[in-house]
């Protein structure tokens, strides 16, 4: 898809470079608001500016909130409540990514040892979200913590004796790290039957398999925990304003950022001012973040990339299966292909889901437009994103290869993991979009990146997250990030506070078993684990 770059810009030219002008003419403060808005001279100052209520702004704006009560937050969100794009329980997997049962945190180095620093970071980062939870619940800001998690087993499955081999080491690296105590490992199919009934099922064995199993994993609904946190926003005084999307934001000469907001309601345009604007829009940060005009924002693409999942809600199937299974890619496959077979708790109702299956379109969110993508290429950064697309030729037919894929080879890939799937039990859930993102790095121009990522003002004024996963498991982390970026100043004065909310804050728990322990024991009886 990302050839496609390559098709426009070499045929016509003219349409980029106007799109490029379009965004430069929009932004000139004489000519701003006059494409028929009804533009009002209200000027609002606040603190801080949140775009985008999903699970990133609602945490910082609750982290902020027990920092600095008094500082004034004000969120714009466009569309009708909290949490219903990236956030929402049926665009996202809900696994509380904590590296305990995915494959690709842990790749295999060329001497066949395995290198679990990545699976170690981001489970570290899962306990810093789980400790921030337990506070919340612990000081009645948030209740019923059963309604946004739930205890749940991990576990990692794989067939072949090179998978097989791969996976003993990995449990024999990660087993013997704190974090990761009470692993298990079995190749003993009587054992996998136990663990987990519904995957074995009228299976023929006919080759080696094996997985790992560890308890102390869980379901995420982080649509919920996003309402819930902006539910307790309200309560603090945050202004939150749904329906509202912002259309522009420049820097004005005294630092602060200045916003053209547009009530979609009302179809009214007002003004507003922050010191600090956190641009938290999902797919939607990238034109944001481009519009703003840090230097930082040069030479940055996307890739939209939209899932699929299967899902079933039949009781009787539902019944067997009690955990989250993940496998391993196909050799050759990006890490967003990885399969897995989840339990879901929404609505109080469990069901199972499995995927992802990608797809493409060229919306950077469920609800955006189909020119997202064009829009998004600009003169800076053109050459990066043709660059992603000559090293991504395998990607492309990956998805091309997924859009293809009729419901029935979907089931196919579902009946490796369940034998007797039927598919009348199992209908086809199109999830949120992932705009994942195009930069020029160290590893050379137009690296497609896969992960999540921060970009920040130097004067630590404006930031914006872009990418996917783990972002939502580790949000708690990753906005601690950004006030270490942002408010250097402050950092000295929160310390203490930040360490009452996260008694992990700074450390490495991987040399800590007591400590890892004692955290683990408190943040689970807290969260009802």
């Amino acid at each position: 898809m990302l050839v496609n770059y390559y098709i426009i810009y070499r045929t016509n030219p003219i349409f980029i470079t106007y799109v490029y002008v379009e965004a430069e003419v929009f932004n000139h403060p004489t000519i701003r608001g006059k494409e028929g808005l009804n533009m009002s001279n209200h000027n609002n100052q606040t603190e801080i500016i949140l775009i985008g209520a999903g699970i990133m702004s609602a945490t910082l704006g609750a982290i902020i909130k027990e920092l600095a009560p008094h500082w004034k937050i004000t969120v714009f969100e466009k569309l009708k409540r909290a949490g219903e794009e990236s956030s929402n329980e049926w665009n996202n997997a809900g696994t509380g990514h904590s590296s305990l049962c995915e494959l690709n945190y842990t790749p295999e180095r060329a001497d066949g040892s395995i290198d679990i620093s990545k699976a170690i970071k981001v489970n570290e980062d899962f306990q810093v979200s789980r400790q921030f939870w337990s506070y919340l619940v612990k000081n009645n800001l948030i209740s019923n913590p059963e309604n946004f998690i739930m205890p749940l087993p991990h576990l990692s499955l794989v067939h072949g004796e090179d998978n097989v081999n791969f996976l003993y080491k990995r449990f024999k690296a990660l087993s013997n790290n704190p974090l990761f105590k009470g692993m298990e490992f079995s190749g003993d199919p009587k054992r996998l039957k136990d663990w987990m009934p519904l995957v074995m099922e009228d299976r023929e064995i006919n080759e080696p398999m094996a997985a790992t199993k560890i308890d102390s994993g869980t379901d995420v609904n982080f649509g919920a925990l996003t309402r819930i946190l902006f539910e307790h926003l309200k309560d603090q005084g945050v202004e939150i304003h749904y329906e509202h999307e912002v259309k522009n934001l420049e820097q004005d000469s005294t630092g602060n950022w200045n916003l053209t907001v547009r009530n979609l309601q009302e179809g009214t345009t007002d003004q507003h001012s922050a010191r600090f604007v956190f641009i938290g829009a999902g797919g939607g940060s990238l034109h944001l973040l481009q519009k703003s005009g840090i230097k930082e924002s040069v030479a940055v693409g996307g890739f939209p990339v939209s899932g699929l999942f299967l899902v079933c809600k039949n009781p009787e199937v539902v019944s067997k299966h009690h955990a989250k299974v993940y496998g391993k890619a196909a050799i050759g496959a990006p890490p967003m292909s990885v399969p897995h077979l989840d339990t879901r708790y929404i609505n109080n109702e469990q069901s199972l889901f499995f995927g992802p299956f990608a797809g493409f379109s060229p919306k950077f969110l469920k609800t955006g437009s189909n020119l997202d993508l064009i829009k998004s290429v600009k003169l800076d950064n053109v050459f990066t994103m043709l660059a992603a697309g000559g090293k991504n030729v395998a990607l492309t037919r990956y998805l091309i290869g997924q859009l293809l894929l009729s419901k029935e080879q979907r089931m196919e890939a579902l009946r490796e993991f369940v034998p007797s799937a039927n598919s009348d039990d199992w209908e086809l859930v199109v999830a949120g979009q992932r705009v994942q993102v195009i930069k020029d790095d160290e590893k050379g121009k137009g690296t497609l990146k896969f992960g999540t990522e921060v970009i920040h003002s130097p004067d630590g004024s404006i930031a914006a997250l872009l990418g996917a996963s783990p972002g939502a498991s580790t949000a708690v982390s990753i906005m601690l990030e950004i006030l270490e970026k942002c408010f250097p100043e402050h950092m000295n004065e929160w310390e203490p506070k930040i360490r009452e909310m996260i008694p992990s804050y700074g450390m490495s728990l991987s040399d800590k078993p007591d400590f890892v322990e004692k955290i683990q024991t408190e943040t689970a009886e807290v969260l009802g684990l």
